[in-house]
């Protein structure tokens, strides 16, 4: 397991619960549902990472939306970059991983509206 630094392991909490939030907020839905589908789809992480994310309370960025929106998707592009120099080859699952969860938070309520459609690109572009 390689051992990831506090710093680096905030950037990562940061990256996916903020990932998950962001579409959980882009569109009203039921919050309890998105919130169970994103904890179960993070299964799909490698354990190193999961346990460097569950360590310790995620940290979001304070201000507005918009504040918040640039801060996580910044610490997503971050984040790929700290995976590959600890684990190149993680690399692809972990962004397959935070898609997929995004995408199990658009969907918990049945319904995918183009808002939470629009959040989860933005999620893609960001993780590269």
């Amino acid at each position: 397991m390689t051992a990831y630094t506090e710093a680096e392991g905030q950037t990562l909490r940061t990256a996916v619960f903020g990932a998950m939030v962001l579409v959980s907020t882009a569109d009203p839905g039921a919050l309890d549902a998105e919130s169970h589908a994103g904890v179960r789809a993070m299964s799909l992480l490698p354990e190193d990472l999961r346990a460097v994310i569950g360590a310790a309370p995620p940290v979001l960025p304070a201000g507005s939306a918009a504040d918040v929106e640039a801060g996580v998707l910044a610490a997503l592009r971050s984040s790929v970059g700290i995976v590959g120099a600890r684990e190149p080859g993680e690399v692809a699952v972990f962004r397959s991983a935070v898609v997929e969860m995004c995408r199990s938070v658009a969907g918990a309520d049945g319904d995918v509206a183009a808002a939470e459609r629009e959040m989860v690109s933005k999620v893609v572009e960001a993780l590269g």
